[in-house]
């Protein structure tokens, strides 16, 4: 069967497993879209678009057979018609046992499986569909799977790009006479750095890395979304609204694939009527790309000991906010960045703020979550900070239209584990190539993705059987690369602000990296511990009380997460798991006095009192935020 055809069944595997299924974020009609399908039945407009055949890949009257498969039947059977017809329920007897691997999955199989929807799988994705493109291979398959309703939409929007990788990519992104060029590219203008006291902010010293004269502050969710519609142009089979929830291996362990999540279900484990299984995705490679933390990139990299010559990986929490200011409080492409205030002396972190697009700033704190104070709130100081004069007066009078907060990499050169195993390789952030010290990362996490779509195209092109293939030259040619010099080079900043003397010594160890020595030193400074591990007892440390929030510049966190565009239905399975909830609370409350309560920028974590309880708690996942 053709690529072309196979991609129309995949496309109507998925579709029907939308249409039957209720959606968790906004609706849209689709123009011309088959009168069966249902409306709840689309994630987006975007992903009832990429739900239909692509008309540049497929036959234009549609009689070649599915490559759709059952995993338990030889036979091959064409893809179902879209239909209103709720899936089969259960009867009761039948749900208290109710299993989801008893029933059968469907199955696909494609060149390429790359996981994750942002700039790293993208980049990967394009760049595999080029090279299949300009060796004549129409029949190359690469899918890719992400788990937002649309691309970008788990993004962050308001960042500052080096734009290396993609002009490599897409040499004519910004070409006045390419039509499909991105459109919201501000280019970067002055820039300044500000160690902050509570009410001063002292000019100091940018070092070499920060400099960002070149550099574009964009909108990440609008570039991931210009991405992927160049992803599609190429030939790529985008599914948004689709998670790959399971790592699948081969008999000698090699990765196979992935499978999709299953659909359906209650928050009790049973199915409702609208239950469909996940969907098998066969890959000759998979490639993961889920970005920081992510569950099947942590599988992987247990199950083949990727860690084993790195140090741990450490991370951040950024806290960031889209505000649209007042125009004579504008200045387009001007870059902030501050240290100090309102972060403790002893805890790694800096701030920032972008002025981009019309009257949008971008602000935001980054907080290293090897803090040592329990009573800390990475949200809470983010609050904090907005109170400042240096930030205050520029969003005073505006008006925050988005809220969003997210895990990054922050551990470096030192925590880069080995990326390529039996079956597949890890991208972007799933390895770790943020430049802690730049503040950038998306150039790195597309560049691996492009060594690792070089490394693969070539790999599949000499192997013409089933067996496993590794990637030895993504390894290779990541060690030649510019992210290995890039990382190398700035290593030993981070790790210093371990020293007792806390930001201070930090500071100074890195300016004089950054200005004299430029990583040309024969030591390599370690992680100490990991994050989890330099958190002190609470009775050790200053309890820290928060301002209320004055509703204008600073605000709760329900508020926040109002403005997130995220929501989710009450009656889902909860993805966070407890193992012992009663021995969860009796190991960490009584030290740490509910620091899930104040580490979540969701308010997903909550004690909540509960005298029936020996530590007066009840512990509580509040999974709908």
């Amino acid at each position: 069967m053709s690529a072309a055809a196979a991609a129309a069944a995949s496309a109507r595997g998925l579709a029907r497993r939308a249409a039957t299924t209720s959606s968790t974020t906004t609706t849209a009609a689709v123009a011309g879209a088959p009168t069966q399908w249902p409306a709840r039945g689309l994630r987006t407009l975007s992903a009832a678009r990429r739900l239909l055949p692509n008309p540049q890949t497929c036959a234009a009257d549609g009689s070649r057979r599915p490559r759709v498969r059952r995993t338990a039947a030889a036979a091959i059977t064409p893809a179902r018609p879209l239909s209103t017809t709720p899936a089969r329920r259960l009867p009761a007897d039948e749900e208290e046992t109710f299993d989801p691997a008893t029933i059968e999955r469907e199955s696909d199989e494609v060149d390429v499986c790359i996981v994750g929807g942002g700039p790293a799988g993208l980049a990967a994705a394009i760049r595999l569909k080029q090279l299949a493109n300009a060796a004549g291979n129409d029949d190359f398959r690469v899918l890719l799977l992400e788990k937002a309703g649309e691309l970008g939409a788990h993004i962050l929007s308001g960042a500052v790009i080096q734009p290396s990788a993609v002009e490599e990519l897409l040499p004519d992104w910004l070409a006045e006479d390419n039509e499909t060029r991105f459109m919201g590219a501000t280019p970067a203008g002055k820039d300044s750095m500000r160690f902050l006291t509570k009410t001063m902010a002292i000019p100091v010293p940018a070092p070499p890395q920060m400099h960002n004269k070149g550099n574009y502050i964009v909108s990440l969710n609008e570039f991931t979304k210009w991405l992927g519609e160049r992803a599609e142009e190429v030939g790529v089979e985008v599914y948004p609204g689709f998670a790959a929830s399971e790592v699948l291996y081969k008999p000698d362990g090699s990765v196979k694939g992935v499978a999709t999540n299953d659909l359906g279900i209650s928050r009790s484990g049973r199915p409702k009527d609208t239950f469909e299984r996940g969907m098998e995705f066969h890959a000759r490679i998979t490639l993961f790309g889920e970005g920081c933390h992510g569950s099947l990139s942590k599988q992987v990299i247990r199950k083949f000991d990727l860690r084993s010559e790195s140090q741990p990986q450490t991370y951040g929490l950024g806290v960031k906010e889209v505000w649209e200011v007042q125009p004579e409080k504008f200045k387009k492409g001007e870059i902030v960045h501050s240290m100090g205030y309102p972060l403790p002396y002893d805890t790694y972190g800096g701030a920032w703020m972008y002025h981009f697009g019309d009257n949008l700033v971008s602000i935001g704190l980054v907080t290293a979550l090897d803090y040592s104070n329990p009573w800390l709130s990475p949200y809470g100081e983010f609050q904090k900070l907005k109170q400042h004069p240096l930030y205050r007066d520029v969003l005073e009078g505006g008006k925050c239209i988005s809220y969003g907060a997210r895990a990054l990499i922050e551990g470096g050169f030192q925590s880069i584990p080995k990326v390529a195993f039996p079956g597949g390789a890890l991208i972007g952030d799933s390895a770790g190539f943020v430049n802690v010290p730049k503040i950038k990362g998306t150039h790195n996490a597309m560049k691996s993705g492009m060594l690792a779509a070089e490394a693969a195209f070539t790999a599949l092109q000499g192997s013409q059987d089933n067996g496993s293939v590794f990637l030895y030259d993504y390894e290779d040619a990541l060690r030649r690369s510019s992210i290995w010099k890039e990382l190398k080079e700035v290593r030993n900043m981070r790790p210093s602000f371990h020293s007792p003397l806390g930001i201070y010594g930090g500071m100074v160890y890195s300016g004089i990296e950054a200005f004299l020595l430029k990583g040309r030193v024969p030591w390599t400074l370690k992680h100490k511990v990991a994050d989890h591990a330099a958190t002190k007892p609470a009775d050790q440390c200053r309890k820290i009380e928060y301002p209320k929030p004055d509703g204008k510049i600073t605000f709760d966190i329900l508020t926040s997460v109002s403005r997130t565009g995220t929501n989710h239905e009450e009656d889902q399975p909860v993805h966070l798991q407890v193992e012992d909830w009663e021995r969860h609370t009796a190991e960490t409350y009584p030290a740490f006095k509910g620091i899930e309560n104040r580490f979540c920028p969701a308010g997903v974590y909550e004690y909540v009192e509960d005298s029936t309880r020996p530590e007066g708690v009840r512990f509580q996942i509040n999974a709908q935020k």
